[in-house]
């Protein structure tokens, strides 16, 4: 079922894992061959919990699981290993991604990627697909205070691209950047990749959509309204 948003979008925010690459299921992929390789048991609490999440965070969340004691770095080189292994093969874009990019032209909507992860990683995954010039900005890892789930990243893209929040249309798949996106004043729709909507997460959104491609369906719709 398709919702209409409370306002019409002055720009647009994207998350960028599982929200514009498939690499989700890549980092639970390599999350559990790392742990299976470094001999320790990977299982849903730790992968979900990850999700959305900045380093910071996951390092907190295993030292819970694992002790006070546990070597996150150490096991950090050997799950990335195992995870840049995946995307040299696997990582492709969500489907909808350069649809949507092509509406927003067409509109004269600016746009940017608000993500958990570095500045680096985001050139990496994103260059072989030849995106990165459609976006008008990149918030990333060290562009602020504090990641998700509180609101900093998106205030920061909202500032980037000089447009209220209230009028920003966030997109996200994952728990952590709803909260995110919801608590920095913007409409959030999520695009469920590895977790569904909760109801407490489909509180704070503005709608809970399938793919990408049902994303472009509030953009036309938006225009016959403004053309009345």
């Amino acid at each position: 079922m398709m919702h209409s948003l409370p306002r019409p979008p002055k720009a647009v925010i994207f998350d960028m894992d599982g929200l514009i690459l498939d690499s989700e299921i890549l980092y639970r992929k390599s999350v559990i061959s790392a742990g299976e390789a470094s001999g320790l048991p990977v299982g849903p609490s730790i992968y979900e919990g990850m999700l959305g999440r900045p380093w910071p965070g996951i390092v907190t969340l295993l030292k819970d699981h694992f002790g006070a004691d546990f070597d996150a770095d150490a096991f950090r080189s050997v799950w990335l290993a195992h995870f840049d292994a995946l995307i040299e093969q696997e990582l492709k874009l969500k489907a909808g991604v350069t649809d949507l990019l092509d509406v927003l032209d067409a509109h004269g909507i600016p746009r940017a990627i608000c993500t958990s992860s570095a500045h680096g990683q985001v050139q990496h995954h994103l260059s072989d697909f030849g995106i990165l010039p459609r976006f008008h900005a990149i918030i990333a890892q060290g562009d602020y205070a504090r990641g998700k789930p509180a609101p900093d990243p998106y205030l920061t893209a909202a500032a980037r691209l000089g447009v209220d929040p209230a009028h920003c249309l966030a997109l996200e798949d994952s728990h952590n950047g709803i909260r995110s996106a919801a608590s920095a004043g913007m409409m959030a729709v999520m695009v469920p990749d590895m977790l569904p909507a909760t109801d407490e997460i489909a509180a704070l959104c503005a709608a809970v959509i399938d793919d990408l491609h049902a994303c472009c369906r509030f953009f036309p719709g938006f225009a016959l309204e403004q053309s009345r």
